[in-house]
């Protein structure tokens, strides 16, 4: 994305030389497999030494982006003007270097100039110079290119409005350009600009924010919406896909994902995720078949527009503010006791930094005691231990902000007995729910360390490589 020009490091030659070793394997095997894979093409970021080589070339340092604060260490990143002639120069030798060390193309290239990084000036004119430009510097290097833009900036940033995105979208030759829909299962922009203004785009579902561990998602969307975009009047809709930022996590939601690519009608859902049940234990318990109706209706069915991005307190920095937690009024239960109003202060299930509650919790407890249930019948599978053990996490997440609302409210009371007690049952939760984690691998730290350290050469690397792991 380039909103930042540095986290941490520096790494070590040894590991950039091992990722291109890397990623050469992988493009063979792409290529074996009959695929396209797709390349980076030159985005306009460059170091701020540049301007030292190039004087006069138009290059702009672009903001903060969230908390970095000009950080000089992060940021900021610095932008060459797209429509400055050294992009297109830059543009082109990138393209043809990395041809000359790959040894061959599919022809289509990935840049996202914007994404999260806004234009200095708003004028479609000038938008559509700057989208012209890009393309001609990938054009350049290879005449056959093809753009492939990620439209996570359409539905992120309120500056694209609809002449401006027609102007990016324009400008380049019909053909030449695909889209990716990035958040079309929550947020989709083929049906709020005409169909991307006639440029072909692909149906993607983001689903998963940052590798956060949480049960989310929104099945109804996933089984419908490509179906209803392929099938829409004017469709310029080309294939579906994929573009979540972590993986590991909600089953459930990728398989379904994973089948649509393949279907012409839309998925009765109620159907298919009794048939999941069985292909994924291996055997048919009415117990767990009503367990998994229940999810659909409740954690896999998010409709408030709010995504995935796990903001419970158990993982936030300790506060005493109350009104980070977010809460539907008359909807939360709060395990069968009201919740305070002097607690609960706002309500905007929206919000970036707010807990996120869309469903009963008490039909959620009521699914963990079927799987309970079925543990003599089910025991043996690993899918169905791993799934027990994410649908404790999950209730129990959504306790500690229950928990949390009481040890403010006794706070606010004067009641120090109160915040006493509550704060130490609230510690053995924390206690009680990395004793439940550590009983599955898919859910430890351990994995990732040692894989992380097979890519040190000695121990400083290996303190390097396990630093970005254990400072989260």
């Amino acid at each position: 994305m380039s909103n930042l020009h540095g986290w941490g490091g520096p790494l070590p030659q040894s590991w950039l030389d091992q990722q291109l070793v890397l990623q050469k394997k992988i493009l063979v095997r792409i290529y074996e497999l009959g695929m396209n894979p797709v390349l980076p093409a030159f985005s306009g970021n460059v170091p701020a030494a540049l301007q030292n080589v190039f004087p006069s070339a138009k290059i702009t340092q672009l903001g903060n982006w969230f908390s970095v604060k000009s950080d000089p260490r992060w940021c900021c990143t610095y932008l060459l003007d797209a429509t400055d002639p050294l992009f297109i120069e830059i543009g082109r030798a990138f393209i043809e270097q990395q041809l000359k060390e790959y040894g061959r193309t599919s022809h289509i290239y990935n840049c996202d100039t914007f994404d999260e990084n806004t234009p200095p000036v708003d004028s479609p004119e000038y938008i559509s110079s700057l989208g012209a430009a890009i393309y001609s510097g990938m054009q350049s290097g290879d005449s056959d290119a093809v753009w492939l833009m990620q439209g996570w900036l359409f539905s992120y940033d309120p500056f694209w409005r609809p002449p401006q995105m027609k102007a990016l979208l324009n400008s380049v030759p019909l053909g030449k350009l695909v889209v990716l829909d990035l958040f079309a299962e929550v947020k989709p922009i083929w049906s709020t600009s005409k169909q991307f203004y006639g440029v072909p785009y692909i149906w993607c579902m983001l689903h998963n924010f940052a590798g956060n561990i949480e049960m989310y998602g929104i099945l109804d969307s996933i089984a419908f919406g490509p179906v209803e975009a392929r099938t829409s009047e004017n469709t310029t809709m080309v294939g579906v896909g994929m573009s979540m930022e972590g993986i590991e996590q909600n089953p459930v939601v990728y398989d379904l994902m994973s089948e649509m690519a393949f279907q012409h009608e839309k998925v009765d859902v109620k159907a298919w995720i009794n048939q999941y049940s069985v292909r994924r234990y291996g055997r048919s318990v009415p117990a767990i078949q009503d367990a998994w109706n229940v999810l659909y209706h409740t954690v896999y069915n998010c409709t408030d527009g709010a995504t995935d991005k796990n903001r419970d307190v158990i993982v936030a920095f300790p506060d005493v503010d109350p009104s980070i937690i977010s809460v539907t009024e008359g909807k939360y239960q709060n395990y069968g006791k009201p919740v305070s109003k002097e607690a609960v202060l706002k309500s905007e299930t929206s919000s970036y930094d707010h807990p996120h509650l869309w469903y009963s919790t008490s039909e959620v407890i009521r699914a963990l005691e079927l799987f309970i249930a079925s543990g003599n019948e089910l025991s043996a599978s690993n899918t169905y231990r791993y799934d027990l053990i994410d649908l404790t996490r999950q209730a129990l997440a959504k306790y500690a902000n229950e928990l949390f609302l009481n040890i403010i409210e006794a706070y606010q009371l004067n009641d120090a007995h109160g915040v006493f007690q509550l704060s130490r049952r609230f510690l053995e939760l924390v206690e009680d729910m990395d004793g439940l984690l550590a009983c599955h691998d898919g859910f430890l730290l351990g994995p990732w360390l040692e894989s992380a350290k097979q890519l040190a050469q000695n121990e400083e690397q290996e303190k390097q490589v396990r630093c970005p792991y254990v400072s989260q």
